[in-house]
């Protein structure tokens, strides 16, 4: 296989989790009695531009349906973390309503009805019907399309060229990269800003999240590869952030190479240092992840085989695409695991992909009192921790498997 950057061959493997249906295939009743896609999920590192990416078997049109299940606006503590960079983002680039935000991956309107809330014209681009939608029932401009060089020049063309754009969590699940990118080019107005969010490689490896692998993350990201691709295609990184979400994030700043004027900060050139010293930038960072991935999935089964055992009742919480990866690399079914409680309504009553565990409201949990509650999206412990509370009237403890086998 070649770099879907820079089209170098590809051959130093990172991480091989066997084979897996796409992980946002939620399954009907009726679908159980069919059989499902499979493909093998394997993840390769160019030495040349440390691009780490999967081997592609999906196309993007098959993983973003017109029945994605994945809904932004499910979680709490995100939506508190979108409003507060919308206000940030505001002040710090002095958006008004005279200028125009377009976000990349709008989802079900998270993130822009808090800068719509503001009077400031905003468009979203989103492919899956289901997510679009929900944001235009939030009474969001809406455009139903994949975004890239096309459809930038469209929006340009339509006066819809942008001051502000943002990308959260989309950068990674792109195939064609350098088209996506360098559409960012074209929608930006001369001394516009183009933000992105996106898990970070250096905290995916030193957390052990290996289950954030899965068919639509088509690439995995350090500043590295980022900087790369990014001048690549037109844009220049000015400044960076660390965040918590999603086990460890980063949100890049970047403006047009051939207009912006904002000054590199000091952060840009920190991270890319921080990342070279442990290594990113060498084939060896990267050969040991197999190992541990196993060691994690397999500290994980060796509880849930001991439960059952035991005689203990083991569910789970969050129907996240990280579980699916978790529970299909682990061989897990619906004897070690009864169900996987979730607040979407898009995915109750449907089952896992691969696992066929069944999804049902947060309800079964009080009403079958399982032993153990298995939080998937471990990202969220806190915030699922505290709205399940109650569960501890009974003596039922939740558990982690990433980063390490966590019971409490």
């Amino acid at each position: 296989m070649n770099c879907r950057h820079c089209s170098s061959p590809v051959a130093l493997q990172f991480l091989d989790l066997g084979t897996a249906p796409p992980s946002n295939a939620y399954l009907s009743a009726a679908a159980l009695r069919a059989p499902e896609r499979w493909y093998p999920l394997r993840v390769f590192v160019c030495e040349r531009c440390w691009l780490v990416q999967t081997e592609d078997f999906a196309r993007a049109d098959e993983l973003f349906d017109p029945e994605y299940a994945y809904f932004s606006a499910v979680s709490r503590s995100w939506l508190e973390h979108c409003e507060r960079f919308v206000g940030d983002a505001v002040r710090r680039f002095s958006i008004n309503p005279t200028m125009r935000v377009v976000e990349i991956a709008a989802n079900d309107g998270y993130l822009l009805q808090y800068v719509a809330a503001r009077g400031i014209p905003c468009t979203g681009i989103e492919p899956t019907a289901s997510t679009a939608a929900a944001a235009r029932a939030k009474g969001l401009e809406i455009v139903e399309e994949f975004f890239g060089r096309r459809l930038a020049q469209s929006l340009v063309d339509g006066d819809r060229a942008a001051e502000l754009t943002i990308a959260n969590n989309v950068l990674a699940h792109v195939p064609d990269i350098n088209d996506f990118v360098a559409g960012f080019t074209i929608l930006l107005k001369h001394d516009g800003v183009a933000t992105f969010e996106f898990p970070h490689l250096l905290r995916l490896v030193a957390g052990r999240q290996f289950d954030t692998v899965y068919h639509e993350h088509f690439s995995y990201l350090s500043l590295t590869a980022v900087e790369r691709i990014f001048t690549a295609n037109g844009l220049a990184i000015f400044d960076v952030e660390e965040l918590a979400t999603h086990g460890g994030s980063l949100r890049v700043f970047a403006q047009r190479k051939d207009s912006g004027r904002r000054p590199r900060e000091a952060s840009v050139d920190a991270l890319l240092h921080n990342e070279n010293r442990a290594g990113m930038r060498t084939g060896e960072y990267y050969r040991g992840f197999q190992a541990t991935a196993e060691r994690v999935k397999n500290d994980f089964l060796r509880f849930l085989l001991e439960a059952k055992r035991s005689g203990k009742t083991v569910a789970a919480y969050g129907a996240a695409a990280k579980g699916n990866t978790l529970l299909n690399f682990a061989g897990v079914r619906p004897d070690l695991l009864a169900f996987v409680a979730d607040r979407s309504p898009a995915k109750q009553g449907r089952f896992m992909p691969g696992s066929r565990i069944p999804i049902l409201d947060e309800d079964a949990i009080a009403a079958r009192r399982p032993d153990f509650v298995v939080i998937l999206p471990w990202n969220l412990r806190t915030e699922v921790c505290s709205q399940l509370e109650y569960v501890r009237e009974w003596g039922c403890r939740f558990v982690t498997a990433v980063p390490e086998l966590r019971v409490t």
